[in-house]
């Protein structure tokens, strides 16, 4: 079976509220910003550079302390993949996005409207530990 690791990030802006990043995918689903661990990049190497490949946004500021990870199955062409992705939290100031063609919209959501606005379980998971986190560790104003 063949393996596949990516990267991505669960991007948030302060304002009156946090608020957070999802790009909606050609495919019909809204997740966060991700993408393949290329050969010798490390995790935030891959997250920096897919956020700008991504969304335009240059600006981001990975949060220490929050790493999750997802593991799935999936097929392609006809063949079964396990895929592990690693997820961690950034902030930026950047409120513009300029979505790749691998995306046909964006949204920028408090966190009860970008639960629901989600579409898999396990992304809906990891937002929740995000938001926590953000909750738990430090004051609002420290991010």
């Amino acid at each position: 079976m063949k393996k596949e690791r990516s990267a991505g990030a669960v991007i948030f802006r302060k304002g009156k509220e946090i608020k957070y990043l999802l790009l909606h995918y050609e495919a019909g689903h809204w997740d966060f910003p991700k993408g393949h661990i290329e050969e010798k990049e490390v995790d935030i190497d891959t997250i920096k550079r897919e956020v700008r490949e991504e969304t335009g946004i240059k600006d981001i500021e990975v949060v220490k302390g929050f790493k999750e990870k997802i593991s799935y199955y999936f097929k392609q062409n006809g063949e079964l993949i396990s895929k592990e992705v690693v997820f961690y939290l950034a902030k930026t100031s950047t409120e513009q996005v300029k979505i790749s063609f691998e995306h046909i919209g964006y949204i920028w959501l408090p966190y009860d409207k970008a639960v629901e606005k989600l579409t898999f379980k396990n992304a809906k998971e990891i937002l929740e530990k995000a938001n926590a986190f953000l909750k738990t560790h430090k004051t609002l104003e420290d991010f």
